[in-house]
């Protein structure tokens, strides 16, 4: 007697994938995401191959998750994927801090942030 089933959040021709707790402010990581949204999977890897970001290989770990989890789990074509949905959100905060002149103390923050990718199958055009 196990517990029903969940139904899947997504439709039958998307998946996911979830990077947490990556070590970097949600506006940088933020910057990676847009350049990566709504562009074809073989674009959007090749497009953080070549960033400069550090942040870039993280993303691209998710990214490959994602195909991966489309191919393997859902049975999707991974020529025909776009990635739909590319969003970031905060984790925690870190909080330090570093002594300064006078006896004064300066705040320093260490964020984190998550990052969801959505692959979606599209028809490929005729």
């Amino acid at each position: 007697m196990s517990k029903k089933k969940r139904e899947r959040a997504l439709s039958d021709t998307e998946a996911k994938a979830v990077a947490r707790m990556l070590r970097v402010s949600p506006q940088k990581l933020n910057l990676l995401a847009q350049l990566i949204r709504g562009k074809k999977v073989s674009t959007a890897l090749a497009d953080l191959e070549f960033s400069r970001k550090r942040i870039a290989r993280d993303v691209r770990k998710c990214l490959e998750s994602a195909i991966a989890n489309a191919e393997n789990n859902h049975d999707l074509d991974v020529d025909d994927l776009v990635v739909a949905e590319a969003h970031v959100g905060k984790a925690l905060v870190i909080k330090r801090h570093e002594i300064r002149a006078r006896g004064r103390v300066g705040a320093i923050l260490k964020p984190f942030a998550n990052l969801t990718i959505v692959v979606r199958e599209v028809e490929a055009q005729a």
